[in-house]
């Protein structure tokens, strides 16, 4: 999968100290930029903390990433959805004072299969008021995600992370429009 960005400490605050990545846990995760059949897209929004993300989540030990997808989907979203196509992946490397994190996102373009189901969050994300809202359209995704202001460094690279696989939705989804 073609690499779209790299993040690190860094591009939040240039003074912070480079860390030894080697050293990092490491976690994969699959995400989506999912439309719905009005070409809607699928956002959850964290309101405890005012911030919104693309449905999506960790890779589990033995589970192929497109696997992953669509479990984290049905449990975000409540949906199944086709892969239309691979966006891409970010890593990030997020350090922190004791422990650094390696996460590599695999994100795809998809669209809704069926009706939406009941979303069945986890205990944490339920306590972070986490639920499914519905964009208008890509651009209005990243509008949205765009004007959130994130609290932690977490955030930070969780905004970042998703508005490069919202913009390289809008590029692949532009380009096919070009070709029709």
């Amino acid at each position: 999968m073609n690499q779209l960005l790299t993040i690190s400490n860094q591009d939040f605050d240039p003074q912070a100290p480079q860390l030894d990545s080697a050293y990092f846990r490491e976690r994969r995760a699959a995400r989506a930029v999912l439309l719905d059949s009005d070409g809607q897209v699928y956002l959850i929004n964290v309101s405890k903390h005012n911030y919104h993300k693309l449905p999506g989540g960790g890779i589990d030990e033995g589970e192929e990433v497109k696997q992953a997808l669509e479990r984290e989907l049905m449990e975000e979203v409540g949906c199944k959805a086709e892969i239309i196509a691979e966006l891409g992946q970010v890593v990030e490397f997020r350090g922190y004072k004791d422990d650094g994190l390696k996460q590599t996102s695999y994100c795809y373009l998809a669209k809704q299969l069926g009706e939406q189901g009941e979303a069945t969050l986890e205990d944490d994300e339920l306590e972070k008021g986490m639920f499914a809202i519905k964009a208008k359209s890509i651009d209005h995704a990243i509008a949205l995600v765009g004007r959130d202001q994130p609290g932690s460094l977490d955030e930070k690279f969780m905004q970042k992370r998703d508005l490069c696989f919202l913009k390289a939705a809008k590029s692949y989804v532009a380009a096919v429009a070009q070709q029709a």
